[in-house]
Order: C-alpha cells, then sequence, then structure tokens
C-alpha cells in the first residue's frame, strides 16, 4: 500500500503542471508568436507594394515624361516608406507603428496622385505592361487590407489573453507581458483597400 509520502510525490507534480498548464504558460508564447507572423505578413505586402512601383513608375514615365514631378514624388514616397521598419521587439510602441503607418499612408496617396495622370492618357490605359502592373498592384492591396486586420486579430487575442485570468499570471509573473499595439487606420477610408481601377 503506497504511503502519503509517495501519493504526494506523484499528486504534487501533476497538480503544479496541471496549474502552470492553466495559467496560459504555453497561450501567452504561442499568440505573441502569432502576432509576430501576423506583422511579417503585413510588411511583406507592403514591401511586396514596394517592389511593383518602380517598374510602374518607368512604364508611366514611358507615356507621360511631363508627369515628372508626380513621379519623382512617388519615388521619394517609396524610399521614405521602405526606410520605415518595425521591427517584432517594438509592436508594444505606438509611436513606431504610426511613424510606420504614416510612411505606408504617404506612399499611398501620392500613388494615389500618380493613378490620377493615368487617366489623361488613354493609350498607357491599353498598355499591356501597365494592365498588369494594375492587376498585380489591386492584388497587392487587397492583400494588405487582410494582412492588416489578420495582425489587429492576433494583437486583439494577445491582448486579451495577457488581461484575462488565469493567463495573466503566466503574463506578467513570467513573461512580463505588456500589450501590442494594432495597426490602426490613419487615412481616410483606409480601412478599405483603394480601387485600382483606370477606367474602361
Amino acid at each position: 500500500m503506497p504511503t502519503l509520502r509517495t501519493i504526494l510525490h506523484v499528486l504534487l507534480p501533476a497538480s503544479l503542471l496541471l496549474t502552470l498548464s492553466a495559467c496560459g504558460i504555453n497561450t501567452v508564447p504561442t499568440r505573441e508568436e502569432a502576432v509576430k507572423a501576423a506583422w511579417g505578413e503585413v510588411q511583406n505586402q507592403y514591401q511586396r507594394r514596394a517592389d511593383l512601383i518602380p517598374n510602374l513608375v518607368a512604364t508611366v514615365e514611358g507615356f507621360a515624361k511631363q508627369e515628372k514631378d508626380v513621379l519623382v514624388e512617388v519615388t521619394n514616397a517609396r524610399a521614405r516608406a521602405t526606410q520605415v521598419n518595425v521591427s517584432p521587439d517594438q509592436l508594444g510602441d505606438p509611436a513606431a507603428l504610426q511613424q510606420f503607418a504614416d510612411a505606408q499612408g504617404a506612399l499611398s496617396q501620392s500613388l494615389g496622385r500618380l493613378l490620377l495622370v493615368v487617366e489623361r492618357y488613354p493609350e498607357l490605359k491599353s498598355n499591356q505592361n501597365f494592365l498588369a502592373l494594375q492587376s498585380q498592384l489591386e492584388g497587392t492591396e487587397n492583400r494588405i487590407a487582410v494582412a492588416r486586420r489578420d495582425y489587429n486579430q492576433a494583437v486583439q487575442a494577445y491582448n486579451t489573453t495577457i488581461r484575462t485570468f488565469p493567463s495573466i499570471v503566466a503574463a506578467k509573473v513570467i513573461y512580463g507581458a505588456e500589450p501590442k499595439a494594432p495597426f490602426e487606420a490613419t487615412a481616410p477610408n483606409a480601412e478599405r483597400a483603394p480601387q485600382v481601377k483606370f477606367g474602361s
């Protein structure tokens, strides 16, 4: 017959393990990694857009050299946007995310002005290279919107986890977890992907 000491040796570690698993010891880092992965996808989609812009500018320039100011503005906005980076360690810093959002928003506005210029050049709107870039840009803008939404959902899940019982125990005591900042729309209608249609 087992002694009390033997029973305690078996039950104590088991109950400690159960308590630790119930307090979110695995949930907190899992949610944090989901936030980091979602942020990586946001950056990936913005980089995809930035990679399309030189070809778009070159194509427009071939048809509309007199629009040099707009082309330079887009090129400079792209350069500024690609210089602003937010590492996973900065995801709790709303100012860093705001700086990133502002740079991307400025690029979106410059790109919008470029796309308005296109309306004056019917031959450009029918160019096959331009039509392919238009399609890629439209798809990328949609992917950006989805990536931002997914990131914000991951942030919400993480922030909820670290603020609710029992996970708050592991979040504060073990990890010293701090809330992550959501990606906020800063331009009018920024929550919607822009329309990248250039007429019929």
